[in-house]
C-alpha cells in the first residue's frame, strides 16, 4: 500500500459536479419548457433551445465548465493510479482514456447545446442533427468515458487505501453503469443507466476529490 499525499487540485472533482448540476438546475428552473428527450420533434426542441435560449445557455455553460474541471480531475486520478502497485501503467491508461473521452464529449455536447440556442437552431435539418449529436456526445460517449474514469478511481482508491471501501465499491458500480450506457442504442429501456451512472459518479468524484485534497 502506497503512502497517500494531499492533492489540492483533486477538488476539481467536486467543482466538476457542482458546475454540471448547477447548469442543469439553472437551465430547468429558469425555463418554462422541459429539456427535450432524445428523438423529440422540432417544436419541442425549439421551445427549449430557442424560446428559452438563456436557460439553454446556462446549461451549456455548466457542461463546458464541468468538462474543463473534469479534465483536471483526471490528472489526479492518473496520479493516484500511478501509486497503485502492480498494473499501475494499465490503470493509468484506462483513467487517461476515460477522462479524455468524458471531457471532450461533454464539451462537444455543450457546444451543440449552445449552437441550438443560436442561429443554427433555427434551421430544421441542423436542429435535428445537433440535438442528436448533443445526446450521443453528452449521453452515450460521455457515459462510456466517465465510467472508465470513475471505475479507475475506484480501483486506485482500493489499492492505495486512499478512499473508504464503501466509496471504492460505489465507484466501481457507478463505473459499470456508465460503461454500459451505450446499450441504450440497442435497448431504450437501458436509458436509466445514463443518469444512474452519471449522478452516482458525480457524487463519487466530489467526495473523492475532497478526501484526496485534504488527506495527509
Amino acid at each position: 500500500m502506497s503512502a497517500v499525499v494531499a492533492d489540492r487540485a483533486a477538488l476539481s472533482g467536486l467543482f466538476s459536479g457542482v458546475a454540471f448540476l448547477g447548469g442543469v438546475a439553472g437551465g430547468l428552473v429558469s425555463s418554462d419548457a422541459p429539456y427535450p428527450r432524445p428523438g423529440a420533434d422540432l417544436s419541442t426542441i425549439r421551445r427549449y433551445f430557442q424560446d428559452n435560449s438563456r436557460s439553454a445557455r446556462i446549461s451549456a455553460a455548466g457542461q463546458l465548465v464541468s468538462a474543463v474541471t473534469l479534465a483536471r480531475f483526471t490528472t489526479s486520478v492518473v496520479a493516484l493510479a500511478g501509486r497503485s502497485g502492480p498494473g499501475a501503467p494499465m490503470l493509468q491508461a484506462v483513467a487517461v482514456t476515460g477522462g479524455a473521452l468524458a471531457s471532450a464529449s461533454l464539451a462537444a455536447s455543450g457546444a451543440c447545446a449552445a449552437a441550438l440556442s443560436a442561429a443554427p437552431g433555427r434551421d430544421d435539418a441542423r436542429t435535428t442533427r445537433l440535438h442528436r449529436q448533443a445526446f450521443l456526445a453528452g449521453g452515450i460517449l460521455h457515459g462510456l468515458g466517465f465510467g472508465l474514469l470513475v471505475g479507475a478511481l475506484g480501483v486506485a482508491g482500493r489499492r492505495t487505501g486512499a478512499l473508504p471501501t464503501a466509496l471504492d465499491r460505489t465507484a466501481l458500480c457507478s463505473g459499470v453503469a456508465s460503461v454500459a450506457s451505450p446499450l441504450y442504442l440497442a435497448t431504450p429501456s437501458a436509458g436509466l443507466l445514463i443518469p444512474a451512472g452519471r449522478f452516482s459518479g458525480l457524487v463519487v468524484n466530489g467526495i473523492a476529490g475532497v478526501l484526496l485534497a485534504h488527506r495527509p
